[in-house]
């Protein structure tokens, strides 16, 4: 009787044991970077979206960490080093594109290069042009950060499955004239027309990018001269008679939602880095409903990525960015304060410029309802045109995303989206 029960129980432990050890398997990821947006523009984004209350796609994320993100020699992240750090999981200097302050990271390569080279599709997905550092440095190289040309040639020769954003002009020669413009490169160097003897199917617009067909394996998308948006101030776009965002080109979910129909295709293990730029671009500006609009179509990216998660659940998906663009700030109102400015004064008592709804002069935001079916106004300040530190947090949803708890620094973001893709615990 006692043999018996010990064997049970042996049995049992046993079972469990194999269980805790068991390893995961390889999955697929998504980073999401929303450059410049760290807590606050989101708030503020509630506030005008769902109102006080309310939550959006990215309130709705499960899994949160917040995030550190200085730089091996500096307190603030920038674009180009903190990408480089996202890419590759090593502190780098601040001026680093792809490497550590132009020289090579003995032993390392980005995460998104070792899932090419183990035959794991990859894809780059940018609202800026495609030789923003966002995204570019996951597969480029370079010592300056404006060597664009540069860059657009790595671009092309890594092999990436699908590039969707802008700047086209430096993918072709100076003078040549393409879709959205002429070219600015000095070597000569047609990159479209490589891109598609390299077996790329190219397009230029949004109506195209839906078009493409339906066993396109290779896919470059180049939908304006630079970026898909104009980086300008309230004031400027006004001034110069210009959208937000150009209508011809993709939004960032359109593209990717395109971008995951190719890598995916059969079921396929992918891994996929997309950036909204206009939210660093507009917030550098002090522009901030368009700032505002850009968290938006950020948020609409969510949605997509987390419904793709809903039908595919073997893929994770983090979000971050690398520094908070201008210091953005919402200010709520008072009755008393509404009443005394229907129009802003242009700046606070401190000084700091304040914006409404179409820039300097204009009138408040007001908050969609909340629970009480009150809308509240609120002002939008700014501490800087620069970027600042502090106030940024990762957020998770999907296989594994519980790996993103507690605190994560810059470096920690790529070991765990290459722990996910090898299937290491």
């Amino acid at each position: 009787m006692l043999s018996r029960l010990f064997i049970i129980v042996f049995c049992l432990f046993a079972a469990v044991g194999c269980r805790s050890v068991e390893r995961p398997e390889p999955a697929s990821v998504i980073f999401l970077h929303p450059d410049g947006a760290g807590l606050s523009p989101w708030e503020a984004y509630r506030y005008l979206a769902v109102g006080p209350d309310g939550s959006t796609n990215y309130d709705k994320l499960p899994h949160v960490a917040l995030y550190r993100g200085h730089m091996k020699d500096s307190l603030t992240g920038t674009s180009n080093g903190g990408a480089t750090s996202h890419a590759l999981g090593v502190k780098v200097a601040a001026s680093s594109f792809g490497n550590d302050a132009g020289e090579d990271v003995p032993g390392v390569r980005s995460f998104l290069l070792e899932s090419r080279e183990a035959g794991v599709p990859i894809g780059l997905v940018n609202s800026g042009t495609l030789t923003e550092p966002g995204t570019a440095c996951f597969v480029t190289n370079v010592k300056s950060r404006e060597d664009h040309a540069e860059i657009a040639r790595q671009l092309v020769a890594s092999g990436a499955d699908v590039m969707l954003g802008g700047g086209e002009r430096y993918f072709l020669p100076e003078g040549v004239a393409g879709r959205h413009g002429s070219g600015t490169r000095k070597d000569g160097r047609n990159l479209v027309e490589e891109a598609r003897a390299a077996g790329y199917t190219v397009v230029f617009t949004a109506e195209e990018l839906f078009r493409v067909p339906a066993g396109t394996t290779k896919l470059l998308g180049l939908f304006a001269a630079l970026h898909t948006f104009n980086d300008k101030s309230e004031e400027a776009l006004r001034r110069e008679n210009l959208p937000r965002y150009n209508a011809t080109a993709p939004t960032l979910a359109e593209m990717t939602l395109a971008a995951l129909k190719i890598l995916s295709r059969g079921g396929r293990q992918f891994a996929l880095v997309v950036e909204e730029e206009g939210s660093d671009n507009f917030g550098n500006a002090g522009n901030a409903g368009a700032m505002l609009e850009a968290i938006g179509r950020t948020d609409e990216t969510i949605a997509a990525i987390a419904g793709f998660i809903a039908r595919n659940p073997r893929t994770l998906m983090v979000t971050t960015c690398d520094s908070d663009a201008g210091g953005m700030r919402a200010v709520g109102l008072t009755p008393r304060e509404f009443a005394q400015w229907p129009v802003l004064p242009a700046n606070a008592e401190s000084g700091a410029p304040l914006d409404g709804v179409d820039g300097t002069g204009s009138a408040p935001f007001m908050a969609a309802p909340d629970r009480t079916g009150r809308r509240l106004p609120f002002a939008v300040t700014w501490t800087t045109y620069d970027d600042v530190s502090g106030g940024i947090a990762v957020k998770a949803v999907g296989y594994r995303a519980e790996l993103v708890k507690g605190q994560m620094d810059n470096t920690e973001i790529p070991k765990v989206l290459r722990r996910v893709l090898r299937g290491e615990q």
